[in-house]
């Protein structure tokens, strides 16, 4: 899928044949917000547009707009691999050893 970006929210970019249009929502925040447009170009600004309208919308409501990435998440990784990763860390604090982990894999997978 792709992907268009402004102030930090992430868009979604999909083509519906029925309506023969181009059309996307602000991609993982809470709120659903959609936009839709006839050519790229156009949907570009549309995102732009619905990002704009929800910041304002949130600040006239006095409510804090979702942010797609907070800088944390939670991990399930089992006892073994929860035990595995604290004695491999070392010295490094298990969450610096993760954010390396998540760096060096993504590294590769963009080296593709």
């Amino acid at each position: 899928m792709s992907m268009i970006e402004y102030k930090g929210y992430l868009g979604t970019v999909e083509y519906s044949q029925k309506d023969q249009c181009l059309y996307g929502k602000i991609a993982y925040i809470r709120d659903l917000v959609n936009y839709e447009a006839q050519d790229a170009k156009q949907l570009e600004k549309e995102f732009m547009q619905a990002v704009d309208d929800y910041l304002e919308d949130c600040a006239a409501s006095g409510k804090e707009p979702n942010r797609p990435f907070k800088g944390s998440f939670n991990v399930r990784t089992g006892p073994d691999l929860h035990r595995a990763a604290v004695v491999s860390a070392k010295d490094q604090s298990l969450n610096a050893f993760v954010c390396e982990a998540i760096r060096e894999k993504i590294d590769r997978i963009n080296q593709l």
